[in-house]
């Protein structure tokens, strides 16, 4: 019996010692780690992340030839980005904006690539280049695309050289871009690309799929599809400070107008 208590008085001993060093250990990992995570989380809420550092930026530049840009060419590259659900409105708010109310003196498109057949009337290198699905994807492998996204079963994208010959005239480009398009540039600011950003909204989204169902153009498949799509870029679109702006689309006109007024006070327009 006591050669069977001191066995047990031995393991209980062991036990003991075991969980001290584990539990040392675990202490000192945690103290490894804090400082790590509570730096992280201070970049990830430092304005200062916006400022790409030059490693960065070259790897901006280069997709944009640098073999015609002077190395103290220091333009800033500062898009006005229009992003909205399908169905806004947002199109005729923007060719409103270009051919009435002087957009077009300071403004520019890019002609986008999709993989999606054109519609009645698009023509193909005016409304966007339409290309197959192999060839979008290998620019993308390419890293030809200042952004690119999947929309509806679709690829979207804006190339590099679409956004040079456009600043090359002298202009800004005002890109339509979706969400998943927003989020990506937003990853890429730096000193070199500086965009501005307007979402359009409609009043409800209960008139937003009123909309397209008079627009003729969906199915009852695409109808759900976007409708759905939509809950979720409104979610995102009225998140503080995802966009310089916010436009809600009740009225086309006064829409028309608050967007225009919206754009010439981001860029100290006349």
């Amino acid at each position: 019996m006591r050669s069977y208590l001191s066995l047990e008085l031995l393991s209980v001993s062991w036990l003991v010692m075991t969980m001290m060093v584990v539990t040392t250990l675990f202490s000192q990992a945690h103290a490894w780690v804090r400082p790590a995570r509570t730096s992280l989380v201070g970049r990830l809420q430092s304005p200062r992340l916006r400022t790409r550092t030059p490693s960065s930026l070259q790897v901006l530049a280069e997709p944009l030839s640098t073999l015609h840009q002077s190395p103290d060419d220091k333009m800033v590259l500062d898009p006005l980005i229009v992003c909205g659900p399908s169905g806004v409105g947002k199109g005729t708010i923007i060719a409103k904006f270009m051919e009435e109310l002087g957009g077009r003196n300071h403004f520019e498109f890019t002609v986008s690539h999709t993989t999606r057949s054109p519609r009645v009337g698009e023509m193909d290198g005016v409304h966007y280049h339409f290309v197959a699905l192999d060839t979008m994807k290998e620019a993308i492998r390419n890293n030809e695309f200042l952004e690119h996204a999947e929309v509806h079963g679709n690829y979207y994208g804006t190339s590099w050289s679409s956004l040079k010959d456009v600043q090359m005239k002298g202009k800004r480009c005002l890109l339509d871009i979706d969400v998943q398009g927003v989020k990506n540039i937003k990853r890429m600011e730096s000193e070199r690309l500086q965009p501005k950003y307007i979402f359009i909204t409609p009043p409800s989204l209960e008139i937003l799929e009123e909309r397209l169902i008079h627009r003729g153009t969906e199915s009852a498949e695409s109808l759900a599809r976007r409708t759905a799509n939509a809950r979720s870029e409104v979610e995102y679109g009225l998140q503080q400070e995802n966009f310089d702006a916010v436009v809600v689309n009740g009225d086309l006109t006064e829409a028309c107008d608050e967007f225009a007024r919206l754009v010439k006070q981001m860029y100290n327009l006349q």
